[in-house]
This record gives C-alpha cells, structure tokens and sequence, in this order.
C-alpha cells in the first residue's frame, strides 16, 4: 500500500504541476503539525518531509488538500492510471513519455481537437470502441497516421495507450 501512496503522491504532483528541484532547507511545517489524513496521504513522504522545502511541503499539501475535494469517480480514474503505469513495461513507459512530449508540442488548437477526438471515442458504446480499435490495428502505420490526421470515423480516435497497447493499454 505504501508503494501505491507513493506513485499516487508522485503522479498528483505531476499531475498538478511539481515546481523544480529539491533543496534542502529547514521544514515549513514539521511532519508533526501535519493532520492525521494529512500524513496518511503523505506517508510515503514521512522520513524525508522535514527535508523538503518550503515551497515543496506547500505545493505537496495543496495538492493533498485538493485530492480529498476530488470527487470520488475522478480518484478512482487517477488510481486506475496509476495502476495502468505500474503494469507498463519500461519500454511502455519510454513510449508514453515520447507520445506525450509529441503531444504538448503540438500547437495548442491540435491538442484540443486530440481531446476532443478522444473524449467522442470514451463515449462511444463499448462495442463500438472495440470495433474501431480492431480497425487501428488492422492498419498500417501510413493508414493510422492518416486516420489520426482526420480524426478518425466520426471524429473519434483511441487515446494512445489504447493505440499502442490494445483495449486496457496492456500489450
């Protein structure tokens, strides 16, 4: 459990934008003056809190703070994710790191209408979504690239994980 506390500290803090390096500095808030849900949800952190710096102990309690606002249905798809990367190879992981770097260098307008391709797939019946990822896979690279150019049949195209790992982004 603490190694999935661990990555789920790690993958809210990306996921909400960790400032920069560690530097060591005196505690803002020592671990003790921390809450009880505070230091469950920061216990992976325990033996290096009062190491961290200020403005890394108040950038991790901020994020912690907006965790418990989340609605349930959004931590449980945030843990499905995390568990998602745990099953992920290093080469899987490699990959999703570059198709993400590709992404947030694309011009802001492509991303969007990527977004907006992605959530028409989720909301396709599941049947429908199976279909069009047995048609991915039947393509060639040339024809997928042009699939995803034209945003797929009716405008909706498996996200990447999907693309590249089949249904569950598993090989």
């Amino acid at each position: 459990m603490s190694m999935f506390r661990l990555v789920l500290l790690l993958s809210l803090a990306l996921l909400f934008g960790l400032p920069g390096t560690l530097h060591a500095q005196t505690a803002a808030y020592p671990w003790q003056s921390l809450t009880p849900a505070q230091q469950d949800l920061l216990s992976p952190l325990r033996d290096k809190w009062n190491t961290l710096p200020a403005h890394r102990q108040d950038h991790l309690l901020e994020k912690t703070t907006q965790w418990v606002t989340l609605p349930p249905a959004k931590r449980e798809e945030i843990r499905e994710r995390i568990a998602r990367w745990q099953n992920m190879t290093p080469e899987q992981r490699a990959e999703t790191r570059q198709a993400m770097a590709r992404f947030h260098r694309l011009p802001p307008a492509r991303q969007q209408q990527l977004r907006a391709a992605f959530e028409r797939f989720h909301q396709l019946p599941p049947s429908q979504r199976e279909q069009l990822l047995q048609q991915w896979q039947s393509k060639t690279p040339a024809e997928r690239k042009q699939w995803v150019h034209h945003m797929g049949p009716g405008g909706a195209i498996p996200p990447p994980s999907m693309r590249a790992f089949g249904r569950r982004g598993h090989p």
